[in-house]
C-alpha cells in the first residue's frame, strides 16, 4: 500500500511539472511548485535537529489526521501538510500553563481565522512542555521557543518564498512575548505581530530586548485586558509595548468579569473559568473582531483613562480613531498610540459611545457627593435603556462638564433625550446634611441645593462622527430636582464653535 501511494505520488508530481499549473494547483502550492527544489533547499542553513517546540499546521486541505506536524528542515512535511504558499500564515502560540493542556481558546482562534482566511496556514504553536513549568523558568524558556519559532519561519522563507510580510503571529500571554522574541530573531522582519494582553510579571518596564516591542515586526497591535485585576492583581502588562495598544474598558474590570461573578462562580464550582476572565477578553475580543466584522469595535486615541470616561476622545481626526482587532489600520509613528473603548460583555461586543456636555447652573456648589443623573437617548432606529451618567470625578456647578455614555444598541441619529434626577428633595437633603455633619463641611452651603438649572445637552457620537446641541422641551422649565426628569430636542445639528479651541473639546 505504501508503494502504490509513493508511486501515485511520483505519477502526480511529474504529471504537474509537464501539463503546467492549474487555478487548484495554485491555491496548494507546495503541490503545484517544483518539489524538487523545495527539497534541494530544506537543509540549507541551520541544524534543525535541537528544535524542541512543536508546528501543528491546519488549512482547509489539510490530512484527516488529528495534528499535522510541519518539521523544520523537512520539506515532506509540507507537502504532506498541503503547506499553501500563496496565502497568509498564522502563527499562534500559547502562554503559560498551569494545566500541560492547549487551552480551549486557542481551538476557537483557528476556527474563525479558517473560517474568514479560507486558503490560509494557520500554525499552532505547541511549546506545552516548557511552558507547564514553574512561571519564572517558563519566562526564561520562553526566549528559546521565540527562537525555535524563528528558525520555523526563516526556513519557510527559504524553501517555499513565502514573503515575511505575509505572516501574522498571535501571541497571548507569556506567548507575546515569545512572538516578540521570535520576531527579534528573524532575518527579515515579519508582517504583523499581536499581543494579547502580554503578560506583565517580570517584564513590566524591561528594556525592548527583554519583551514584546514595536521593533519585533512591521506591525504590533497589542490588546491590554487584566492590567489590574477585579482581586487587586494583575497578569497583563500595562506599559504600552505595540505601535498600537489597546486598553478596553481602562484595561481592567472587563464587563462580565467583576467580584459579583468571581463570588457566582465560586458558589456554581466555576471559579476556572473565571480566574482569567479578564486576562482571557483579550483573546475573545480578537476573535469576536474576526466573526463579526459587521460589528467591528472602534477604539479612540486619548492620552489616558480619565481623559476617556470624561467622553472627550470621540474623534476621528487624523486616525484618532480605529478598527479594534483583525482589521485594525496600521498606524505607526514614532510615540505609542494608546487607544480606548467600552464592551459589552459578550460577543459581539461593539457598543456605541457618546460624549455629553452638560453645563450645570446653581446657586451653590456641589459638593460631597454627586447627583445621580440618568439619561434616555431617543433615536430614529430604536430607544435606549435608562442609562446611569458615570462621573469619573466631582462634577462642578457653574460650568460644562463632559461625560460617557455608551448604548449597547444603535438607536440611529438621535432625536431627543430625556434627562432624570434619581432620588427624592428629601432623601437628598438628608443626604447631604449628614454629609456636612460627618465630614465638618458648612451645612449651609449644601441644604439648599435641591435643584440645577440645565438650558443645554450637547452631544457627540462616536461611531457616527456627529454633533448635536438639544434644548429643553419647556424653556420656561429648565430646572431639575432630586426625582424629576426633563426632555430635550434637538435644536442644532453640530456645536456652536466660539474659538478652535472648542474644536479640541
Amino acid at each position: 500500500m505504501k508503494a502504490m501511494n509513493s508511486f501515485t505520488l511520483c505519477i502526480s508530481l511529474l504529471s504537474l511539472l509537464s501539463a503546467g499549473f492549474s487555478e487548484e494547483d495554485s491555491k496548494h502550492p507546495v503541490t503545484g511548485k517544483a518539489v524538487q527544489d523545495v527539497m534541494h533547499k530544506e537543509n540549507i542553513g541551520r541544524d534543525y535537529n535541537n528544535i524542541q517546540t512543536k508546528f501543528n499546521l491546519q488549512n482547509s486541505k489539510n490530512t484527516d489526521e488529528k495534528d499535522c506536524e510541519i518539521i523544520a528542515g523537512v520539506g515532506e512535511s509540507l507537502m504532506k501538510c498541503n503547506f499553501n504558499m500563496t496565502s497568509k500564515t498564522f502563527v499562534i502560540i500559547h502562554g503559560w500553563t498551569t494545566t500541560g493542556l492547549m487551552e480551549s481558546w486557542m481551538n476557537g482562534m483557528v476556527k474563525a481565522l479558517r473560517k474568514q482566511e479560507v486558503h490560509a496556514n494557520v500554525i499552532v504553536v505547541n511549546w506545552l512542555e516548557r511552558a507547564h513549568q514553574l512561571y519564572t523558568i517558563a519566562v526564561n524558556n520562553s526566549k528559546v521557543v521565540g527562537r525555535e519559532v524563528a528558525m520555523l519561519v526563516d526556513w519557510l522563507e527559504q524553501v517555499t518564498d513565502v514573503p515575511l510580510q505575509k505572516v501574522h503571529m498571535i501571541g497571548y500571554s507569556l506567548g507575546a512575548h515569545v512572538a516578540g522574541f521570535a520576531g527579534k530573531a528573524t532575518q527579515n522582519k515579519i508582517g504583523r505581530i499581536t499581543g494579547l494582553d502580554p503578560a506583565g510579571p517580570m517584564f513590566e518596564w524591561a528594556i525592548p530586548d527583554e519583551r514584546l516591542s514595536p521593533d519585533d515586526a512591521d506591525f504590533v497591535d497589542v490588546l491590554h485586558t487584566f492590567v489590574y485585576g477585579t482581586l487587586g492583581v494583575s497578569i497583563g502588562i500595562e506599559q504600552p509595548v505595540g505601535h498600537i495598544d489597546v486598553y478596553p474598558n481602562g484595561g481592567s474590570f472587563q464587563p462580565g468579569c467583576g467580584l459579583h461573578d468571581v463570588i457566582n462562580a465560586i458558589a456554581y464550582g466555576n471559579i476556572g473559568n473565571v480566574v482569567f476572565c479578564e486576562h482571557e477578553r483579550s483573546v475573545h475580543l480578537f476573535v469576536d473582531s474576526i466573526l463579526h466584522q459587521d460589528k467591528q469595535s472602534l477604539m479612540y486615541r486619548c492620552p489616558d483613562t480619565k481623559t476617556f470616561e470624561k467622553g472627550m476622545c470621540l474623534s476621528c481626526r487624523r486616525n484618532r480613531c480605529n478598527k479594534l482587532g483583525y482589521n485594525v489600520k496600521k498606524i505607526r509613528s514614532k510615540r505609542s498610540n494608546r487607544m480606548y473603548l467600552k464592551t459589552r460583555a459578550d460577543m459581539p461586543f461593539k457598543v456605541f459611545h457618546y460624549q455629553l456636555k452638560i453645563h450645570l447652573f446653581s446657586a451653590k456648589e456641589i459638593q460631597d457627593s454627586n447627583p445621580k443623573l440618568y439619561v434616555n437617548l431617543y433615536g430614529t432606529s430604536t430607544d435606549s435603556k435608562k442609562t446611569r451618567i458615570e462621573m469619573p470625578e466631582q462634577v462642578a456647578a457653574n460650568r460644562t462638564n463632559s461625560f460617557l455614555v455608551y448604548l449597547e444598541d444603535d438607536i440611529g441619529d438621535l432625536l431627543r433625550i430625556k434627562l432624570t434626577w434619581e432620588g427624592s428633595s428629601s432623601s437628598w437633603s438628608l443626604w447631604t446634611q449628614f454629609k456636612s455633619l460627618w465630614y465638618g463641611s458648612d451645612l449651609n452651603a449644601t441644604k439648599d441645593l435641591k435643584e440645577l438649572e440645565i438650558r443645554k445637552i450637547r452631544v457627540k457620537s462616536g461611531e457616527m462622527q456627529k454633533k448635536y446641541t438639544f434644548c429643553a422641551t419647556n424653556p420656561s422649565a429648565m430646572k431639575i430636582s432630586p426625582g424629576s426628569g426633563m426632555m430635550f430636542i434637538k435644536c442644532l445639528d453640530g456645536w456652536p464653535i466660539k474659538n478652535k479651541m472648542s474644536l479640541q473639546s
